[in-house]
């Protein structure tokens, strides 16, 4: 794992596709941004097929789905929390009438006890060809690793003043 002040940048994780980090700690608290289903590496995506035009030719939510949560839990644990932690998960899915019933019997196999709070958004579509995104906030253990000057005032390179 790099860290850049408080930023994470997850080794085990797909890249993001945009400029940003996998995560941020303020506080206590770490801030996922929002983590999709590819692998890292590759332009893999489990459970979609694409034509050679890059039309989705098959979708497997299923697959998606677990793909996620492992990708989510890789980030958490590398910036230092887990999946027991996480407090709040907004899901985005491009089919809702399609998906949410599978979505929601896996999610409920993932969290069976103290799920977080939980909102679940269709949208029409997102920057990969992927059918679901996660977004996420967790807790971090109260003794966990903190930049010195994170209440300094001092700004450091990526990192405004507050």
């Amino acid at each position: 794992m790099t860290k850049i002040s408080d930023a994470t940048h997850a080794v085990g994780a797909p890249e993001p596709v945009g400029h940003y980090p996998h995560a941020r700690r303020v506080g206590n608290l770490l801030f996922l941004s929002g983590i999709g289903p590819r692998v890292r590496g590759s332009k893999a995506i489990p459970g979609v097929e694409l034509s050679a035009t890059g039309e989705v030719l098959k979708r497997d939510i299923e697959a998606q789905c677990h793909s996620v949560f492992r990708n989510v839990r890789q980030v958490l644990e590398e910036a230092g929390s887990s999946w027991d932690r996480l407090v709040d998960v907004t899901v985005f899915l491009t089919h809702m009438a399609e998906d949410f019933a599978t979505y929601n019997r896996i999610y409920a196999e993932y969290f069976r006890d103290d799920p977080p709070c939980r909102t679940t958004v269709e949208i029409k579509s997102l920057p990969t060809p992927i059918s679901i995104e996660l977004k996420c906030i967790a807790t971090l253990p109260e003794d966990s690793d903190s930049d010195s000057d994170s209440d300094s005032g001092e700004s450091t390179p990526g990192r405004a003043a507050r």
